[in-house]
């Protein structure tokens, strides 16, 4: 199992309008494309606090490579990345990292 660690920072005062979005949008669109959540948390404390991070769970880096790019170019989701962006973008970046858990991890 890969994790995939993603870091949005919102754009001030737009980290609800992104938690709306996976909420009632994006969670629902990974689900089609059998995208796999394995946390959201947001900051509560410390520099980052327009920040949302969560971790996708994958079998490989070649699963992800096939999944993401479906739900990258899926007109729906265009669609509705278009549609909430209409007053402006949501995302001033995007950070993200591929994790493999150690022999010693709880999680696998």
């Amino acid at each position: 199992m890969i994790y995939e660690l993603r870091v949005y920072t919102a754009v001030p005062g737009r980290l609800p309008d992104i938690m709306k979005r996976f909420d009632t949008i994006t969670l629902k669109l990974w689900e089609k494309h059998g995208i796999r959540q394995a946390g959201f948390w947001t900051t509560v404390a410390g520099p980052s606090i327009n920040d949302l991070t969560y971790l996708l769970a994958w079998e490989s880096l070649a699963e992800r490579e096939t999944k993401w790019a479906a739900f990258g170019t899926d007109p729906e989701w265009l669609s509705a990345k278009a549609e909430t962006e209409a007053n402006g973008q949501l995302v001033a970046n995007i950070a993200n990292s591929f994790l493999q858990p150690t022999s010693f991890s709880s999680v696998k």
